[in-house]
């Protein structure tokens, strides 16, 4: 199938020097051709599009990216740099790319002044925010239900624009149940754990509620949460213990919420997000390049889903969400 729109495509850059951030990810074997893949935007990246029939891919910064510059003056001059840089790849093809921003979420007011810079003077469709930032001090986690951040939320809602919420590991020193099991760190596990309960601290916060036509894109078939969010909704309920939300957590991932299909190519997954929150909030992506495009996308064309649902998921409800012409 052509014509495909994915969401979830990184790319690093060695000036400033961003790449090394995901050598972790893969082993030192395999890292020199993940590496030249992230750094690749015009060539082989766009043969592998051609080979997996995506149309248009949505270029966003690695994680955890800025997200982990602790010092706010790094950060807000990297994500500047980072983001004029994206923009002029995307100028040589907005035929096939267009940009999800990198923000300085250590400075709230930078960040509004460059999500509207990105936005209004860049043509950028909305922002990626890898997970916590690390504020003043490396050991800091500040999470985007932080009331520093509520202005900034003021300013997606006014741009209309989706915020593409990704994941991170946690803190070492938050992540003792980790110790002795590094396997489960990163994709494999803890992001997913990481990701979807910030995800839930949005919802709980009250976020929502007072701006409801907020919408967040989570990868990865929503973290985890899809799956366990009727229990989550039945046991609050039976102990609401203060929660500022007014609406049942599944409220909010049926109405706030997309979903991509990134790196979890599942096809009982799939149904069961298909029931949970419908056809119409499930978007295609890829994961790229820790996730090949063809697995993506064979994977994709194979699976028995009505032709609508296809369309919706392939291109349809990504043109509609980032307002692409």
């Amino acid at each position: 199938m052509t014509g495909k729109i994915a969401l979830e495509e990184h790319f690093g850059a060695t000036d400033p020097n961003i790449v090394e951030q995901s050598a972790e990810h893969f082993t030192p074997a395999a890292w020199p051709e993940r590496r030249a893949m992230l750094l690749d935007i015009q060539n082989d990246r766009l043969r592998q599009m051609d080979e997996a029939g995506i149309e248009l891919a949505v270029l966003s910064l690695l994680a955890p990216g800025i997200q982990s510059l602790w010092k706010p003056g790094q950060a807000v001059d990297w994500a500047r740099r980072l983001n004029d840089f994206e923009a002029e790849q995307v100028s040589r093809r907005p035929d096939r790319f267009a940009a999800f921003a990198a923000l300085p979420m250590q400075d709230p007011d930078q960040a509004i002044t460059e999500l509207r810079r990105c936005v209004g003077e860049l043509g950028f469709a909305g922002a990626m925010i890898n997970g916590f930032s690390q504020v003043g001090a490396e050991d800091t986690a500040v999470y985007l239900d932080d009331a520093r951040y509520r202005p900034f939320w003021a300013a997606v809602q006014e741009l209309d624009v989706p915020i593409y919420l990704h994941p991170r590991d946690s803190l070492p020193s938050r992540s003792q149940i980790y110790e002795g099991h590094p396997w489960l760190l990163g994709s494999a596990w803890a992001f997913s754990v990481e990701t979807g309960t910030h995800a839930l601290r949005l919802m709980g916060s009250g976020l929502f509620d007072v701006f409801p036509r907020l919408q967040v894109i989570l990868g990865h078939f929503g973290e985890l949460l899809p799956f366990n969010i009727w229990r989550t909704d039945h046991r609050i309920e039976v102990a609401p213990r203060g929660i500022p939300a007014q609406r049942p957590f599944g409220h909010y991932l049926r109405n706030n919420f997309h979903l991509t299909i990134s790196g979890n190519y599942r096809t009982p997954t799939l149904l069961n997000v298909l029931l949970e929150v419908g056809a119409d909030r499930v978007l295609f992506a890829t994961d790229y390049p820790f996730e090949r495009m063809i697995d993506a996308s064979k994977w994709f064309d194979d699976v028995e889903i009505n032709d609508a649902d296809r369309a919706k998921i392939s291109h349809r409800n990504a043109r509609q969400l980032l307002k692409l012409g």
